[in-house]
């Protein structure tokens, strides 16, 4: 697989879809193989990208590949990766309901199904601001994630979102700000969530993840 194309087309991608603005966010993409991560480069406009412009690096920081200066949240992107085996494709977004939960450093519950089956675990903020590119970051944003979540918040920041592959982790950044939203409409109306049982979340997860889909 081109993973340098994934990551160019990733970034076209995410600018479209609205979940960030001018050059913020940013994208990794682990190869599962040989288990190199493919970054975008800092600062660099989505629709202008080549696959030159990519930078290759392993888990520890190391450079193998690429001349640009990757993007600035590589600390970060790397300590997901090396916390969760699970995850191969992180997605940083600044979309805008969940950015604004992230304002308010308040948590995101599971309260729609699409939430409860595929973030699998409340979407926790990190507790308090830490510079963009620092490793007080990066271990924030480690530990609201934990061992399952597919989301999480970066306090006065943005979101963070992960996935086994980058469609996954696309998923995740479309169910994450839909459920923002809804959740931000619901409190508009002093309304409170009814709620998704523990065992219910269980259920639905096993079938998303062994039943759901063509050939499971």
């Amino acid at each position: 697989m081109n993973y340098k194309k994934l990551v160019v087309d990733s970034g076209v991608r995410m600018a479209s879809s609205g979940l960030t603005v001018a050059t913020y966010g940013n994208i990794s993409i682990r190869d599962p193989e040989t288990g190199l991560v493919y970054l975008t480069p800092s600062g660099m406009n989505y629709n202008i990208i080549t696959e030159d412009d990519i930078v290759v690096c392993d888990l520890d920081g190391n450079v193998v590949d690429g001349h640009r200066k990757p993007t600035i949240e590589t600390t970060m992107h790397l300590a997901i990766m090396k916390a969760r085996p699970d995850v191969n494709a992180v997605i940083h977004t600044h979309a805008l309901y969940s950015t604004l939960f992230a304002t308010m450093a308040e948590d995101i519950p599971l309260i729609i199904d699409e939430a409860a089956q595929l973030l699998v675990d409340t979407v926790k903020s990190t507790p308090k601001h830490d510079i963009p590119g620092s490793q007080e970051l990066a271990d924030a944003t480690v530990k609201a994630l934990g061992d399952k979540a597919m989301a999480c918040l970066i306090n006065s920041h943005g979101a963070v979102c992960v996935g086994g592959d980058i469609d996954g982790a696309f998923t995740s950044c479309t169910v994450l700000e839909m459920t923002a939203q809804i959740y931000y409409m619901m409190k508009a109306c002093n309304g409170t969530p009814s709620g998704i049982p523990a065992e219910d979340c269980a259920i639905m997860q096993d079938f998303v993840k062994n039943h759901y889909g063509q050939g499971k």
